[in-house]
């Protein structure tokens, strides 16, 4: 299997087992200030250009990015949190989660986004669970992730 396959296949599980029906995993780029789309599942096709490429500090992904802490938000559609961007309300997402991939050199490697069509505060617990899958796919992303000179 291949490392997106295998990424994918990460994704999904998280989704499954948080009762998520979107997901995404964004790289960092090699300059480090963007983060390029790697899979996602479940976002509408409209708004794959739009996240294919995200600017650090833009949006709850690339907020989770700068911040290096994850990013929730309870009700996207009523709610852009400061961080989402109005375009966000497409996916038909409510609830939302994004946190930050970081390398075995603790640099940011890219973000990890679950979402649920419904308002949903995500507990401690559930956060925990998709940074334990971050740090999987920070595995994964290796020494291919950033490390700075």
């Amino acid at each position: 299997m291949s490392d997106t396959e295998t990424l994918k296949t990460l994704l999904a599980r998280l989704m499954e087992e948080t009762g998520c029906q979107t997901g995404t995993l964004h790289r960092t780029t090699p300059d480090g200030g963007f983060l390029t789309l790697v899979c996602q599942i479940g976002v509408p096709e409209v708004l794959l250009e739009k996240i294919s490429m995200i600017p650090f500090g833009k949006g709850i992904a690339g907020a989770a990015a700068e911040r290096r802490e994850p990013v929730t938000l309870c009700n996207l559609q009523q709610d852009l949190g400061g961080v989402a961007k109005p375009d966000a309300r497409k996916t038909g997402v409510s609830g939302s989660v994004a946190v930050p991939v970081l390398s075995a050199c603790g640099a940011v490697a890219g973000t990890l986004g679950i979402g649920k069509h419904e308002p949903h505060d995500f507990s401690e617990e559930e956060i925990a669970q998709v940074r334990a899958t971050a740090d999987e796919i920070g595995r994964i992303f290796g020494n291919k992730a950033p490390c700075g000179d």
